[in-house]
């Protein structure tokens, strides 16, 4: 793979950015009544600068300059992804942006956490740590993780609508004095060497160019003797880039994601050795104890043998095919008489052909989004 060129930070541009097309949405309850707030002409730009890099570039086409002009650019693309992806997330998800494991008789929600809170357990995040959280989203975890296991955790973004978004969960729920948000780039952070005691990313280092890269930045701010983990997106043993249905599912995955360079688990595994970490565990817990628990895209699938609680029906209903579906054609009808911003149409789109890829990849076993990785900088280091 070509050498990744890391992009010069703008904060000012992007804040500026930010204002124009979010303006005050980030206060605005989340989800589609934020959505329908923004500047129309922010928006479209947003919508161009994302899609440059995947119209007209399907998986026969694709080849490695494509690839490598996306990675080039892994933060222009991340944060207009997440410019455009935010509300639906909120929408049709909630505030933690990132899969789980459904244990029997469990609700969403709650699993949504118990993944959260196995994490920080595997870590021993205890009282008073300091700790990372790599590309935090809006603050789900972050919140849950606080409340879970007491620590201090600074949640870091390049992207200011999410982190204003944050600021404001964390205020409403009392967790100022624990809890902060920056802004910066997780490929050349701004912190000092050995400045954390722990350092976790679920689901979010993979919009890196490069794995090494962003698990070398991470060991670098480590304290020695400082654990990171991480729930990764990676593409399986059994993702063959010969397999032309196999390359559709990776790119379905990718445009809908926001993913600039997915890799296999044998990248992820090389790449934590390479950064120096000593591996305490690591296991793709998608396949875990497979017969005691629903697969973790079944919300996607619509297979809804699964809910456990009547208060689940809504949130499922909206991300199964249909509730997509019905979601879209709503907002196509809002985009043409002018209520919702132009592009809302073709960025629901994209992100109902990644839930179909997620699902595909996920049943034929292509793709885990929890390859859950425990690494240690040693005390020398």
């Amino acid at each position: 793979m070509s050498p990744v060129t890391l992009e010069k930070e703008d904060h000012v541009r992007d804040a500026e950015f930010n204002k124009a097309m979010h303006g005050k949405s980030a206060g605005a309850q989340g989800g589609l009544t934020a959505l329908f707030k923004k500047d129309q002409s922010a928006q479209a730009a947003a919508v161009d600068e994302y899609f440059k890099h995947w119209d007209n570039k399907s998986a026969e086409v694709e080849t490695e300059e494509t690839r490598k002009a996306r990675r080039d650019e892994y933060a222009t693309l991340t944060r207009h992804y997440y410019n455009l992806a935010t509300d639906f997330y909120e929408y049709g998800w909630g505030q933690s942006f990132h899969f789980c494991r459904f244990a029997y008789g469990e609700t969403f929600h709650r699993a949504i956490a118990r993944h959260e809170h196995y994490l920080a357990h595997m870590m021993g995040l205890r009282d008073g740590m300091r700790v990372l959280d790599v590309g935090c989203g809006v603050g789900g975890p972050a919140r849950e993780i606080v409340k879970f296991s007491g620590v201090n955790v600074i949640g870091l973004n390049n992207n200011d609508y999410q982190i204003q978004r944050a600021t404001r969960y964390a205020e409403t729920e009392g967790l100022s004095h624990k809890l902060k948000f920056t802004k910066g780039d997780f490929m050349q952070m701004s912190f000092p060497d050995n400045s954390f005691d722990a350092v976790y990313a679920i689901e979010a280092t993979v919009h890196a160019p490069s794995l090494e890269g962003i698990y070398s930045e991470i060991f670098r701010v480590l304290k020695p003797g400082g654990v990171f983990g991480v729930y990764e997106w990676l593409m399986t043993d059994k993702y063959d880039n010969e397999n032309p249905r196999h390359r559709e599912i990776r790119l379905g995955i990718e445009i809908g994601d926001g993913i600039s360079n997915m890799e296999k688990v044998e990248v992820a595994l090389d790449a934590m050795k390479a950064a120096g970490f000593e591996m305490e565990h690591n296991e793709d817990l998608a396949d875990r104890d497979a017969e005691d628990y629903s697969p973790w895209y079944w919300p996607l699938s619509g297979e809804l043998k699964y809910i456990a609680s009547l208060g689940d029906i809504p949130t499922i209903m909206r991300m199964t095919k249909l509730g997509r579906g019905i979601v879209h054609k709503f907002v196509g009808g809002l985009e043409t008489i002018g209520i919702a911003p132009k592009g809302s149409q073709k960025t629901a789109d994209s992100l109902a052909l990644a839930a179909d890829c997620l699902v595909a990849g996920g049943r034929e076993k292509l793709f885990t989004p929890m390859y859950l990785m425990v690494g240690r900088k040693p005390m020398s280091a």
